[in-house]
């Protein structure tokens, strides 16, 4: 069984927001690593799990704002998925997007080079 398949509603609510959008983050990078066309199903499944988390996130967003930026961001990972081919500049930009929406996160951005 797959983490997707197990990964509740009510088991992601247990993680702080914080921590919800670190982990979707780490699979956007884990993305990173899958740009070459031959990878392309691979990175097609890191949307799916990230699509997936994300709609979590959005369903449990207490404040408004959040959940207005959160589903603007995800037509942008929509979008992604949808494309024939990779494309690493808009996958770092909408990775760096998503951990800046959060202030404690956005150190990351510098700290992953984006």
């Amino acid at each position: 069984m797959s983490e997707q398949q197990t990964l509740t509603p009510e088991r992601w609510k247990r993680f702080q927001v914080d921590q919800q959008v670190l982990m979707i983050s780490n699979e956007m990078h884990r993305g990173m690593h899958s740009f070459a066309p031959e990878h392309r199903a691979s990175l097609q499944l890191c949307y799916e799990r990230v699509l997936h988390m994300l709609g979590l996130t959005i369903g449990a967003a207490g404040s408004k704002g959040l959940r207005r930026e959160l589903l603007r961001w995800h037509e942008v990972v929509g979008a992604l998925y949808l494309e024939e081919r990779s494309d690493p500049d808009q996958h770092r930009s909408a990775l760096r997007v998503l951990l800046q929406l959060r202030p404690a996160l956005a150190p990351q951005v510098e700290a992953l080079g984006l």
